[in-house]
Parts: structure tokens; C-alpha cells; sequence
């Protein structure tokens, strides 16, 4: 089961959990905190909004901005684009000439099953290296440009050695700590495709097992309590 929360709610709730004794183990590639019962197992989950810093940062601490670039790749098409606080300030669309049309592989793939072949396979290796260039030439703008904070990304494993083994660098390595998966299935990377998977990141989310529903209700109702008391306190 998951349940979404605005980043207001989540923000009430992470500071619930920072003051209750439930033990609790962050995530960092995952961008989620795990709440753990008293032997350390693991109850449910909580997915932090992209836009909340990890926790127990100094950037928390000041609840300053959160920059981020959202990446995402599929054979022959890329949507990316800069987010300040959870508002795109620029994106742009790649697409290239990648995919046999007869068989609808990606010639990444054929390559490795059926080896070299023609003309027609020449100019969509040629295109699949464009491609990758003009990927790490935008990334490196974004990050010469700002200080980024989080690269969340969605691309195949297939694709993963020609992003970062482009004559154009990429910006980070395949460990860079601020690399985050969508957990999230993604469409055919459009505009609107990464519009869509930005709302999905900037909310929180609660994943559990049904068995644990009432403990979801015991944390969002002390959650919604801490919420009342600050705004009768004026906080």
C-alpha cells in the first residue's frame, strides 16, 4: 500500500518521526527513511519529497533551496531539465534516429546479439554517439551553472555505459551520492513525460503492508497534532 503527501504533510511528519523514539535508517539512494520497529525491522517506508533535504543536514537545518536535475533516457529519447525547488527553470528534448524500425530493438541492442552490420546501422551508431554528447554537453551546463544537489535519473542499464563513456563527459560518476532512481515507471521520455515524473518526486510517500495501516494512522494523526499545536503557537 503508499499513501502520497504534499511536501507540507511530509515535512510535519518527518518532524514526528525525528521526535518520537521510532528508530528509523535513511536511505540515501533511495531518498527514503525506513521505520524500523524495536529488533530493527524494517515496517514501512518513507519516500521524502526531492525537494526536503536528507535528513539531519545542515541544508535541512536551513531549509535552503534544493537544486536538481532530472534525467530521462530511453533508446532514441531524452527529456531533461533544472529544477529549483521543485519549479523547472530549463529543459530540453533529445531524440535520435537509435531503433530498427522492422524489428523495434534499439541498434545498441541488436549489436550485441546479431555484431556489425550496415550502412543504415552506421548511421544509427553515428547518431546514438550524438546523442549521448549532446546529453552530457546540456548536463554540463547545468552543472558548471548551479550547484546541484540531486540527479534523479531513469535509464535502462543497456544505455548506462554510453552515458557515462561519451567523448563529453559527464558531470558526476556512476557513484555520485546525489544520484537517485525514480522509483517510478517512465513513459517515453517527452516534456510532459518529466513534468509528470517531477509532481511524482516532489511529493512524500508512505509505502507499507496493510498489517501496518495503523501505524500509518498513528503517525500522520501525531503528525496532523504537532501541525495543530505550532499554528495555535504561531510557529
Amino acid at each position: 500500500m503508499n499513501r502520497f503527501l504534499s511536501k507540507e504533510k511530509s515535512l510535519e511528519l518527518l518532524h514526528t518521526l525525528q521526535a518520537s523514539p521510532m528508530k528509523t535508517a535513511y536511505e540515501q539512494e533511495k531518498h527514503r527513511m525506513a521505520l524500523l520497529d524495536e529488533q530493527g525491522n524494517e515496517q514501512a517506508y518513507f519516500r521524502l519529497p526531492i525537494t526536503l533535504p536528507a535528513p539531519d543536514t545542515a541544508q535541512q537545518e536551513d531549509e535552503g533551496q534544493v537544486n536538481y536535475v532530472i534525467l530521462l533516457i530511453q533508446s532514441g529519447n531524452c527529456a531533461m531539465g533544472y529544477f529549483e525547488n521543485g519549479v523547472n527553470l530549463d529543459h530540453k528534448v533529445f531524440r535520435s534516429y537509435m531503433v530498427r524500425k522492422k524489428q523495434g530493438k534499439s541498434q545498441i541492442k541488436y549489436l550485441k546479439t546479431k555484431g556489425k552490420s550496415r550502412a543504415g546501422s552506421r548511421v544509427r551508431l553515428g547518431e546514438t554517439v550524438e546523442f549521448f554528447e549532446n546529453i552530457n554537453g546540456r548536463l554540463q551546463d547545468y552543472f558548471e551553472e548551479h550547484e546541484i544537489h540531486r540527479i534523479a535519473i531513469s535509464c535502462s542499464k543497456t544505455l548506462i555505459p554510453y552515458l557515462f563513456s561519451s567523448k563529453v563527459t559527464t558531470p558526476f560518476d556512476k557513484n555520485d551520492p546525489r544520484l537517485y532512481k525514480i522509483p517510478k515507471h517512465i513513459h517515453t521520455p517527452i516534456y510532459e513525460v518529466m513534468l509528470d515524473a517531477n509532481r511524482f518526486l516532489t511529493k512524500g510517500e508512505l509505502i507499507y503492508e496493510e498489517a501496518q495501516q495503523g501505524l500509518v494512522d498513528d503517525l500522520l494523526g501525531k503528525a496532523e497534532d504537532l501541525y495543530e499545536e505550532d499554528d495555535e503557537l504561531g510557529w
